[in-house]
């Protein structure tokens, strides 16, 4: 495993999520800057994902004919580019544009960051992949703690500071362009062992990408909502509700890391199953909770399940696609994932509709639909 060009991946990683992170944790802002409603709120998680959604798999292909490492610098540059505007932008239409360029810079990063983490890894894909996420996470983390730090001490035009954050990271990663375009083109590395002599299992990926849509919705209406709940149904501070968010994705990075590892010793099909088993008890207890406290405490288990599958998805779609691997990441990392982006203005009617909790009472039962789907993908 080669851990130096690994953890500058994961870096890059942690830069261009970071702002996707943050985003969540600016919607209590723009609702009181702009008076958004939940669905428009909602509605700008959507357009950081629906454009990336399209694109994803169109750049997994690019990825598996001839893969460039300079869209990776790009997709940092516009990630941020997107957000660090946001803060500037009253007019709603053109707010959610800026953000879907956002959504863009992601859907860049992913297929080539993911593709390049599967051949540094080595041996140890699970453990390579899920070091590789932890930088997402870690993203997703950040993003609404610095967002939050960065408004209260210096105004919601702030936002800029995260435009500058990845500039610096698309900016460290120029000197490194060469090494990686030589690990994606090297015809030693254009497949891995379990490629040679292998035809793509269309039916076992199908399954997995259903599983994968469960995850993200969960993943997008949490992210969503949280701060929401924290903020209109605790009746607590933006801070709080960052907290909140922060708290979730950190035990998420927790999750990822471990569950990295479990794949690679248990078998990563047993990893996703477990993962969706733990999730379930905790999200149908999650919306009857009335105690802040409490509510905070459950974060911990639910943050970490959610989490704790998405490695071994990611190499389990690359084991079913190993002729296509480019398109399994963009699907499994980037259009899978997304999905739940399209998801949560549905979500955000729901809880105009019928209150904030009553999202989170869907929420809750996606679970079942991904255990049962989990038991039928073959076993590795």
């Amino acid at each position: 495993m080669n851990y130096k060009y690994l953890f500058l991946l994961t870096m890059g990683h942690l830069f261009t999520d970071l702002n996707q992170g943050a985003l969540p944790a600016l919607l209590p802002f723009m609702i009181t800057e702009h008076g958004l409603n939940y669905a428009q709120a909602a509605g700008l998680i959507f357009a950081a994902n629906f454009l990336s959604s399209v694109v994803q798999p169109i750049f997994g292909i690019m990825a598996d004919k001839h893969a460039r490492a300079w869209m990776m610098i790009v997709g940092i540059f516009l990630a941020g580019l997107g957000i660090g505007f946001s803060g500037y932008i009253p007019n709603y239409i053109i707010l959610f544009c800026i953000i879907s360029i956002s959504g863009l810079g992601v859907a860049m990063f992913h297929p080539e960051g993911a593709l390049l983490a599967n051949k540094l890894a080595g041996s140890k894909k699970a453990s390579g992949l899920s070091l590789f996420a932890l930088g997402g996470n870690g993203g997703y983390a950040l993003g609404p703690i610095i967002a939050t730090i960065a408004i209260l001490h210096f105004g919601f035009h702030a936002t800029i500071i995260l435009l500058i954050l990845s500039l610096f990271m698309a900016i460290l990663f120029i000197p490194h362009i060469p090494f990686f375009d030589k690990i994606l083109k090297s015809p030693k590395e254009t497949k891995t062992d379990w490629a040679k002599n292998t035809k793509n299992q269309i039916s076992a990926f199908s399954i997995l990408t259903g599983i994968v849509f469960c995850r993200s919705s969960i993943f997008f209406g949490l992210n969503t909502f949280i701060p929401l709940l924290w903020i209109n149904y605790y009746h607590s501070s933006q801070t709080e509700g960052s907290i909140a968010l922060a708290i979730f994705f950190l035990m998420g990075a927790i999750g990822t890391i471990l569950g990295g590892n479990l794949a690679d010793r248990l078998g990563y099909v047993n990893i996703v199953r477990f993962g969706f088993i733990v999730l379930l008890p905790s999200l149908l207890a999650f919306p009857f909770i009335n105690n802040q406290a409490l509510a905070m405490a459950l974060l911990v288990p639910i943050g970490f399940a959610v989490y704790m599958a998405f490695s071994p998805m990611v190499v389990l779609g690359q084991k079913y696609l190993p002729n296509s691997m480019g398109l399994a990441s963009g699907v499994t990392i980037g259009l899978a994932v997304s999905v739940g982006g399209i998801i949560a203005p549905l979500l955000g009617v729901l809880a105009d509709s019928y209150g904030l909790i009553s999202a989170f009472y869907v929420i809750a039962i996606i679970p079942l639909i991904a255990i049962p789907l989990s038991f039928c993908l073959p076993k590795d």
